[in-house]
């Protein structure tokens, strides 16, 4: 285990004449945050341990509660860990939208199958490498895309064009345009318009070793238990070395930067040697040879780091592998150095005309991801064949389900910047058509955006048929609301209002199918759009050109939408992302969507938003471990929403002397209703079983009508689920409740009786063990269904 046991004599808070320990109830918001005074209920708070980013907070009358333990006979003392800053602090954390692409392809990573023990090891370490290189071909597309605009549209096209450069609010291009001085050779305007995509690759290193530096190189403790000892059949987030990726991370972060670096000095070489063959210069064109030979070098040695190892959860591995960290990306800046210098040598005879060579770049790379999502969904499959989990999403296809819209993602923001790039610098002609002044972006972009519209029709179809289906629901639920509240009068409304909220809450069920219907008409889409701008060579509405007036209008009419689309999202998503950094409000809720996609370590994609977890689950279980160490004392620790995933993270990682004096009380959990569908190999049912059976003491709360909470052990029947609670609590008006109870869903627990009487049974039954000194904990059981997990070393 990863953290230290109790120093000797730890027990000294406890009374020898046999009074009651101090007992402590440990608080964990969930999504969204709350602020410490709204957790315990008094507007006098302190902090007792953690910084401007996550700390622990009392009541002020709390603060010395360990040297009176007489004052708090029979009831524990609250405190509240708040951990929301670590997902919404400052303004510049909005920026983080942008990374939204890599954040899913990350996603895909954790969501794979269970698999069983021992038997698939290489299909696990497959799964990881294919989801490897999925999220570098974003990284690629994005550097690629950041290359079109600045090199394609700018470089070559309009500044090839005096028309265009001279003009207006361009008027600033005009030292790049023919017979403008220095730069207004091809070449030097490439170098020059190279610099924004290599600062771009500057700008993703940047953030991602700044984040680097603050959560996975964080050491864990140390005297930490010898990973050597531990068991083979450990659940995954009990392994030593789970929150601590400072390896991977590195490793990966200087493949990635390399590939951006490499991707741009291909945009620049592949133009450059292709006049000199033409040119017949054999010095220059020897030299065009030897840096593509190079760059074909640069990519080999990235995949092969990007390949060669995954994460290694046995142990907390503090090896750093600096060839790879130092020398891959400065290699690369080398090599794009004298790229740039080849491509500045004077060639007077050169002249941009047409398109850059993107569409085959932008083809191949769209090509790669559709089949890694196929040969990804294959591996999935066969994982999920041999440890079928019928509460995994999509029949174990939940991962390349994500991956897909990982992809789609991609292509929509990268897309969405060249059309509109484009749009402005064509002013009213529509890019790629006769007429227009500019050859326009590479002809699958525009595919990409004519495919559009249909796939948008997708969703609002399912979004209608969940609609009916939820009104079926609700009728039908309606009819027996009443019967319910015994005693109560049948009032129609009320039923309904209630039946409503449950059918909307039911709907949270429906989402893997809706994911699946998506990613499947995206791939289907993607691959006509492919095939239409290789086989047609033109832009859709080009295409379609003398097809008969009903398909030319519909493929012209889906051209222009498409890309229109594509521009207000992507403009849309730049404004959500200013006003998140000018308003702390908006800048919450996007703290919330963090809140989610977050909280698994950045094992796939290094320029993903950071892993808060990586520094709330040591937050949690420094706290449990020091505090019962220190005092002798029992604790709850409780979690709302996606608290509760972080405390059973923290439980899972206690060392067991630590762990048969604590419990876990869970409430609004997605745990199994969303986690353990999503993520079966972490959260399915054996990791949760085995969870149950090292610790005895565990509750779950759930309502009807909450759309993210549901039972967390639906097999174990009452041991830990009690639910579904009662929400509302009173049907009608009565003298107990004289106005109408609200409806609370996912929020408030604590305000129901519920929540005490579990609390203090929890805390009973520590005592009672501690007392009888009979451990809080089934070892037996914890073997046998432990052994699900995959063991150390194979999480690809």
């Amino acid at each position: 285990m990863p953290f230290p046991l109790p120093p000797a004599g730890g027990d000294e808070g406890a009374d020898p004449a046999g009074a009651p320990v101090l007992a402590l109830e440990l608080l964990v918001h969930g999504v969204a945050g709350a602020a410490p005074a709204e957790l315990l209920g008094d507007p006098r708070t302190v902090r007792v341990t953690g910084d401007s980013t996550a700390a622990v907070f009392r009541r002020t009358e709390d603060a010395d509660a360990e040297a009176h333990p007489e004052r708090y006979a029979g009831r524990p003392v609250p405190e509240a860990y708040c951990w929301s800053r670590l997902t919404s602090g400052n303004g510049a954390r909005a920026l983080w939208l942008l990374l939204l692409p890599f954040m899913v392809a990350n996603l895909a990573h954790w969501a794979r199958p269970a698999g069983t023990t021992g038997t698939a090891p290489c299909a696990v370490r497959a799964y990881g490498v294919l989801v490897r290189l999925l999220a570098l071909s974003l990284t690629v597309l994005l550097i690629a895309a950041a290359c079109e605009v600045a090199l394609d549209l700018f470089a070559w096209q309009c500044a090839g064009s005096g028309g265009c450069a001279g003009s207006g609010s361009r008027s600033w291009l005009r030292f790049l345009a023919p017979g403008g001085g220095w730069w207004a050779q091809p070449g030097r305007r490439l170098a020059l318009g190279a610099l924004v995509p290599a600062a771009l690759t500057g700008l993703l290193w940047y953030l991602s070793n700044r984040t680097w530096s603050a959560y996975e190189s964080q050491p864990p403790p140390a005297g930490a238990a010898d990973p050597d000892t531990a068991s083979d059949t450990e659940p995954a987030l009990g392994r030593p070395g789970f929150w601590y990726g400072r390896r991977l991370v590195a490793r990966l972060r200087a493949a990635h930067t390399a590939a951006g670096l490499l991707t741009v000095a291909v945009a620049v070489s592949v133009p450059t040697a292709r006049q000199d063959r033409r040119s017949g210069t054999p010095v220059l064109e020897a030299l065009g040879w030897a840096t593509q030979a190079l760059l074909a070098a640069g990519a080999l040695a990235v995949a092969w780091v990007v390949c060669r190892r995954g994460r290694t959860e046995a142990r907390a591995d503090h090896h750093l592998d600096r060839a790879a960290v130092t020398l891959l990306p400065g290699a690369a800046l080398a090599l794009l150095v004298a790229v740039l210098v080849h491509a500045c040598w004077a060639r007077p005879a050169w002249t941009s005309t047409g398109r850059l060579p993107g569409d085959f770049a932008f083809g191949v790379l769209m090509l790669a991801q559709g089949g890694c999502v196929l040969a990804l969904a294959a591996v999935a499959r066969h994982l999920h064949r041999r440890a079928p989990d019928p509460a995994a999403a999509l029949g174990g296809l939940g991962g390349p389900a994500v991956a897909m819209l990982g992809c789609a993602l991609g292509g929509v923001m990268s897309g969405g910047v060249a059309q509109r790039v484009a749009d402005w610098l064509d002013g009213p002609a529509t890019p790629g058509t006769a007429g227009a002044p500019l050859p326009g972006p590479p002809v699958l972009l525009s595919w990409q955006a004519a495919v559009l519209p249909p796939l948008l029709l997708v969703p609002a179809l399912l979004a209608a048929w969940f609609g009916v289906r939820g009104a079926r629901a609700r009728r039908r639920i309606a009819a027996g609301i009443a019967a319910e509240y015994p005693g109560e009068t049948p009032d129609g409304p009320r039923s309904r209002r209630i039946a409503g909220a449950r059918a909307a809450a039911a709907l949270t069920d429906s989402a893997p199918w809706f994911v699946a219907a998506v990613s499947g008409i995206t791939l289907l889409l993607g691959a006509g759009a492919l095939a239409g701008a290789w086989i047609g060579g033109r832009v859709p509405g080009e295409a379609a050109r003398g097809s008969g007036p009903l398909l030319e209008a519909a493929a012209r009419t889906a051209q222009d939408a498409g890309s229109w689309l594509i521009g207000f999202g992507f403009v849309l998503f730049v404004t959500w992302g200013r006003r998140a950094y000018r308003d702390p409000a908006a800048r919450r809720t996007i703290g919330i969507l963090w809140d989610v996609g977050t909280f698994w370590p950045r094992a796939a994609h290094p320029f993903a938003p950071p892993c808060y977890a990586e520094r709330a689950v040591p937050d949690l279980t420094w706290r449990m471990t020091g505090w019962t160490g220190r005092t002798g004392g029992r604790l709850v620790i409780s979690g709302h929403s996606q608290g509760s995933v972080l405390a059973a993270a923290a439980v899972w990682q206690l060392p067991p002397a630590t762990r048969s004096r604590v419990a876990l009380l869970t409430y609004g959990s997605p745990l199994a209703r969303l986690y353990g569908r999503w993520f079966p190999a972490y959260f399915g049912p054996g990791p949760l079983t085995a969870l149950h059976g090292e610790l005895d003491c565990w509750r779950n709360l759930w309502r009807a009508t909450d759309p993210i909470g549901g039972p967390a052990l639906p097999g174990a029947g009452q041991e830990v689920d009690r639910g579904p609670l009662a929400d509302p609590v009173a049907y009608g008006r009565s003298d107990r409740h004289p106005l109408p109870a609200p409806i609370l869903g996912h929020s408030d627990y604590q305000a129901d009786p519920a929540f005490a009487a579990e609390r203090d049974a929890l805390l009973a039954r520590l005592d009672a063990a501690a007392r009888s000194e009979v451990p809080a904990q089934r070892p037996a059981i914890s073997k046998a269904r432990a052994a699900q997990a995959d063991p150390p070393g194979t999480a690809g």
